[in-house]
């Protein structure tokens, strides 16, 4: 059953002298008044009465009174909470006339509804976690979020080296022209040598062609020197002539050929060895590139599907308001982070929250209500009596919207007050401010 604030009765508290206010059931109940008259001391008392004693201002007995506070609520429920004399003691009479404590208030009364500050002005961690703590998510969001930030930072690293190498790549050096694999100096001798070696015994032939031609030379010398040594010598003369007709037939089709092509290409080798080495440093760069433009692409496809699941898990959730949502381990409305949000929004989405909390607590309590306008306080009390709840509120003002004025202490019915709720406010949003 939802509990809220029949009647209360303060007298001596802070700023006042004696109020008794008797809030709507459900909507908007606001105390207002001129600064320092007591506004903001009713809602004090009103925290102090059902809270406990950790409510209880520093200086809780108006100044210059010699008689202690005493203050007096009566709950739709049918209990009465009272505390006066000179300790303010407690004490809670049910309708049967059993009497109780701050045990069974406690168990009704939400705290973030008497000190919504508390809620308003704690971190958006905070925030949000108080909302995951009501719809029973927050273990899995909270895995969810550590599984995306741990598959985001890897994906980034790899994102990161991937940059790297793709412009490392580009940056290579490539020659179109170079052969793929290096070129192997020891061949190159190895080729050299052996034409070196055929030219030498080409050399060598040569040289014996030039020994026999010398040896026929001095032999004719020889035998027209030597007319009586003719028949001996011409027998020499036939076989050196024969052995000059074989040595120039060897050496007639004899070719010596060039190692100019072979030199330049040692002499160059260390050029076309670098370029062949950076073509295969600009391939392997590429794939390496291509290598972790892959990987990061598949982590991105993982980072989307648990996203996904945690939209999922928020969609599912019976959340407090249409569009509020947590991402990021933060608490947004409407797409907008606690910051961003108008101050009426703050407030709507503070109740609905503190609401959720103990659906038995059916009121809150508010304090400097000076940031709406009229039609959005009209709208504001509107969506309280929608969701049944009661807000008992202060706001720096004598005008119609206000129910009760505190002058000096003291409250009066505001006569203009029903008239004013009678009055019609254009909405200006749907389902919520």
């Amino acid at each position: 059953m939802t509990v809220t604030i029949n009647r209360l009765e303060i007298e001596n508290v802070k700023r006042i002298k004696a109020v008794k206010i008797e809030p709507s059931a459900t909507g908007l109940t606001i105390v207002g008044g001129n600064n320092n008259q007591g506004k903001t001391s009713v809602l004090d008392a009103i925290a102090w009465a059902l809270g406990g004693n950790k409510y209880k201002p520093s200086q809780a007995q108006r100044e210059g009174s010699q008689v202690p506070p005493t203050l007096k609520i009566v709950m739709s429920n049918g209990l009465i909470v009272e505390r006066k004399g000179k300790n303010a003691s407690l004490k809670v009479i049910d309708p049967n006339g059993q009497k109780g404590g701050q045990q069974l208030l406690d168990s009704f009364v939400e705290e973030l509804a008497i000190n919504l500050p508390k809620f308003m002005e704690s971190t958006p961690k905070e925030k949000a976690d108080t909302l995951l703590q009501i719809i029973g998510v927050g273990d899995q969001l909270a895995e969810l979020e550590l599984k995306e930030k741990e598959i985001y930072n890897n994906r980034h690293a790899i994102g990161v080296i991937a940059d790297q190498k793709e412009k490392f790549a580009k940056e290579q050096e490539y020659y179109p022209d170079a052969p793929k694999e290096l070129v192997s100096i020891a061949e190159l001798i190895q080729q050299q040598q052996a034409i070196l070696a055929k030219n030498g015994e080409n050399a060598r032939k040569r040289q014996n062609l030039a020994n026999y031609q010398a040896q026929l030379d001095n032999q004719t010398a020889l035998v027209n020197r030597l007319a009586q040594q003719l028949e001996e010598e011409q027998a020499k003369l036939s076989k050196l002539a024969n052995d000059v007709a074989i040595a120039q037939k060897d050496a007639m089709d004899l070719l010596d050929e060039s190692t100019a092509e072979i030199e330049a290409n040692i002499a160059q080798i260390d050029e076309i060895n670098r370029k062949v080495r950076a073509n295969l440093d600009k391939e392997k760069a590429e794939e390496d590139a291509k290598a972790q433009r892959e990987e990061y692409n598949t982590l991105t496809t993982e980072i989307e599907a648990v996203r996904k699941e945690k939209r999922d898990l928020l969609t599912n959730a019976d959340l407090p308001l249409p569009d509020l949502v947590v991402e990021d381990g933060k608490l947004l409305y409407k797409g907008q982070e606690w910051d961003n949000m108008s101050g009426s929004q703050q407030l709507m989405v503070a109740t609905a929250i503190v609401r959720k909390l103990k659906p038995e607590c059916g009121f809150v309590l508010i304090d400097k209500l000076e940031q709406m306008d009229q039609v959005t306080l009209k709208e504001f009390g509107e969506w309280l009596k929608r969701e049944g709840l009661q807000a008992i509120a202060t706001r720096v003002s004598t005008g119609d919207e206000c129910s009760i004025i505190i002058t000096d202490g003291y409250s009066e019915e505001n006569p203009n007050y029903e008239s004013h709720k009678n009055t019609t406010a254009k909405p200006s949003w749907e389902g919520g401010f």
